[in-house]
């Protein structure tokens, strides 16, 4: 009977265990009640563990009465918890309170993308306010401008001068920015309607490694995403040299309503430059967004922003006349060059939990953008009368989808999670435009006229398999592309369309060495698109160039305030023709191959006092030329950037900064190059109760330094022959520029 009465009470016991020892569900959330994503939770009596999705919600595994879970994420305390029977019939709510940052408490197995929480990192520590600065908050990327603030940025990443952005694919909250077949160059990207602090994290990857991302996907991609709440309401005012201004407001629109947020940001800035020529620049962003969550805790967000900016310009100057004495670096050949610009942007999203082990996540977004832009880079090369200014124009609708579905499968001692997701993107451009004009006014002649469609249609799916230590993730995209143009300057209508399918799969390892070491090994096909000028023109053929890449990587923590990653790294490029959008000509270039090694160091000297840097050092050639006429034009070799930051010491924050760019060929001999510089930057605030004071100096030590330059050939009105030689737009003299906001 005693042996009856023994088997009877441990067949109770597994039968509770079995009760019990299912999942935990649940909400990680901060004192204001918002969801935190990516807190990590561990249950230290089964082992399970898990992240927190965007929507902060959970489900662990192997849970039962009694276990105890340790909560953990960084920038916010630690938080143990035991679990009792209320826990598995209602969601556990985690409540995690904020605190300063620290290196020494992140562990890199248990962080979901070590290589871009550093940029996560690089925000707290050093905040940006301003649309370049954002870019730069990506190690080893690039930037310039050139053409009075209003153009989009030139970039630089890993060996290529990406021009506007036809090899890195850039997006915010889902929402595509590159602009495919656009008038001025493919890929063209513009991030200026994005105002700084509405940005809450940046997502990146380098190569071309991940299923879900496709065009212009080959040196990496860059994901924005936008605040979802307001802590606290503000305005800021910034004045500066050279006439500049910039007005900032952020105002909140739904206090104490529980489970819905809404605010809204409007940001205008002005400035003449440092130009002999005013640049009489200007532009005015406006933001807003609301977002709801569902008993389920499931998320719909609502986003609106309008942005329209204009400009003049005094465009890339001749080396030859700053010599000669003519004009200064900050004079002008043409000072009738500039723009405008304009986009308004709908975005829809929701995540959706579809079961305990599978999520939705969808967006839908529709753009509309317009764009003029007058610029002359040879003078009077073509036209010794008029000379060569000429106007890129067009007016652009954009709409699509992304939708992916995830799902975790447990099959024993392996974890697998895939995603799976189709996307659309349709661009209808009427009147792209490229005219020679005189003055910004008189159209001489059309170069260029005509309307396009492109689609390109996608589905990828990829998984991770997850034995302990060892991750693997394969991989496979397929995209369909439409391309559609219609040329106006053609005596009688005629339509020209080509399609094209292409295939890319990937393949990544990754292995958790130590709790302080991750290796990984990343491998992938990825693609840019071409003009759908060049498409219809080509009949086709070679017009959706492969790139292959590999990298072989570590995320290390070799003391507990020290973050090390490195990253061994090859990007071949097949063949591809390029539409030159200044001069409405294509133009083929050859095979390309890169490799190189990323280098990057984060540091936490003190609780306040914060170190980082990056460098990265690149071989980049052509493979079809012979040694010595084999260099490609602008492609960094060697680039650095970091610097120093104070974070709430006695009210004080701030930092130094500074960016270094190598000397690098400007063609193909090597015999005209363009010249590096190192340009230090320096900020800081103090806060006291509800105000803070500011001071920005940008090129602290006053550089003389070339923001953007080419190897141009030009005509002067009273030359005989074409020059060839560095054109360049000068970088920014030392300049200070005063902030002072106020919360409430």
């Amino acid at each position: 009977m005693k042996t009856l009465r023994s088997v009877a009470f441990l067949c109770t016991l597994c039968v509770v265990n079995t009760l019990y020892s299912q999942q935990t569900k649940g909400i990680v959330v901060n004192e204001s009640n918002q969801p935190l994503e990516s807190a990590y939770i561990y249950n230290l009596n089964s082992k399970s563990h898990t992240h927190s999705s965007e929507n902060g919600v959970f489900i662990l595994d192997n849970s039962k009465v009694g276990d105890s879970l340790k909560v953990r994420l960084l920038g916010f305390q630690n938080k143990n918890i035991i679990l009792n029977a209320s826990n598995f019939n209602t969601n556990l709510i985690i409540t995690l309170a904020e605190k300063s940052f620290q290196l020494n408490e992140l562990i890199i197995t248990e962080t979901l993308n070590p290589v871009s929480t550093m940029s996560r990192l690089d925000i707290k520590t050093n905040p940006v306010n301003s649309s370049q600065e954002i870019l730069r908050k990506v190690p080893g990327l690039f930037i310039g401008q050139h053409a009075g603030g209003g153009k989009a940025e030139q970039l630089f990443l890993r060996g290529f001068d990406i021009d506007h952005g036809t090899d890195v694919a850039l997006s915010v909250d889902g929402m595509p920015i590159n602009m495919v077949s656009h008038a001025h160059g493919q890929g063209y990207s513009d991030l200026h309607f994005i105002i700084p602090e509405t940005v809450n994290k940046i997502d990146f990857g380098k190569g071309a490694y991940y299923a879900n991302h496709g065009d212009f996907n080959t040196a990496g991609y860059v994901d924005f995403s936008t605040k979802d709440y307001l802590k606290e309401n503000s305005i800021a005012l910034s004045v500066g040299k050279f006439n500049s201004l910039r007005m900032l407001g952020m105002f909140n629109l739904m206090e104490n309503i529980k489970n819905q947020n809404a605010y809204i940001s409007t940001e205008y800035l002005a400035n003449d430059g440092p130009f002999n020529s005013p640049q009489n620049f200007n532009r005015l962003n406006l933001f807003g967004k609301y977002v709801a969550f569902s008993p389920n805790n499931d998320k719909v967000s609502l986003t609106l922003s309008h942005f329209t900016s204009r400009w003049d310009a005094s465009g890339q100057i001749p080396q030859r006349e700053i010599d000669n004495g003519n004009i200064t670096r900050f004079g002008a050949i043409d000072d009738t060059e500039g723009g405008t610009t304009e986009r308004t942007n709908f975005n829809v999203e929701l995540q959706k939990h579809i079961s305990d082990n599978s999520t939705l996540k969808t967006n839908a977004f529709y753009s509309h953008y317009g764009f003029e832009l007058f610029s002359n880079f040879t003078f009077f090369l073509e036209d010794p009368i008029n000379g060569d200014q000429i106007k890129q124009k067009e007016d652009r609708q954009i709409l699509g989808f992304n939708t992916a579905i995830s799902k975790e499968i447990d099959l024993g001692n392996t974890q697998v999670t895939t995603t799976s997701g189709i996307g659309l993107r349709h661009n209808i451009v009427n009147d792209i435009e490229l005219s020679k004009t005189l003055n910004r006014s008189a159209i001489l002649q059309n170069v260029q006229l005509g309307d396009l469609n492109q689609t390109n249609l996608s589905a990828f799916t990829n998984a991770e398999f997850d034995f302990g230590k060892l991750k693997i993730a394969p991989g496979l995209r397929l995209d369909y592309f439409n391309f559609l143009y219609n040329d106006k300057l053609q005596p009688t209508y005629a339509s020209q369309s080509e399609t094209k399918t292409i295939l890319s799969p990937k393949l990544n390892f990754y292995y958790d060495a130590q709790s302080n070491l991750q290796l990984y090994l990343k491998s992938g096909l990825g693609f840019h698109s071409n003009d759908t000028r060049v498409v219809v023109s080509q009949l086709g053929k070679d017009i959706l160039p492969r790139s292959y890449g590999l990298d072989l990587g570590t995320i290390w923590k070799p003391a507990t305030k020290a973050l090390v990653n490195a990253a061994l790294w090859y990007l071949f490029l097949e063949q591809e023709f390029v539409y030159v959008g200044d001069a409405g000509i294509v133009e083929p270039s050859g095979k390309t191959e890169r490799y190189g090694l990323d280098l990057g160091l984060r540091y936490q000297l003190t609780d306040w006092l914060y170190f980082d840097t990056d460098a990265t050092i690149t071989h980049a050639r052509s493979t079809e030329d012979p040694d010595g006429q084999n260099y490609i034009p602008l492609a960094p070799d060697f680039t650095m950037a970091g610097g120093l930051s104070i974070n709430n010491l006695y009210g004080f924050s701030g930092g130094i900064r500074y960016r270094y760019l190598d000397d690098r060929p400007a063609n193909e001999g090597n015999s005209i190059v363009a010249k590096g510089y190192f340009v230090t930057d320096f900020n800081a605030n103090y806060n006291f109760k509800d105000i803070t004071l500011g001071i920005v100096i940008e090129n602290l030590f006053n550089t003389e330094w070339n923001e953007t330059q080419f190897a141009t050939e030009s005509r002067l009105q009273n030359e005989a022959q074409p020059v060839e030689e560095i054109h360049f737009t000068p970088g920014t003299p030392f300049f200070i520029k005063g902030t002072i906001s106020y919360r409430f």
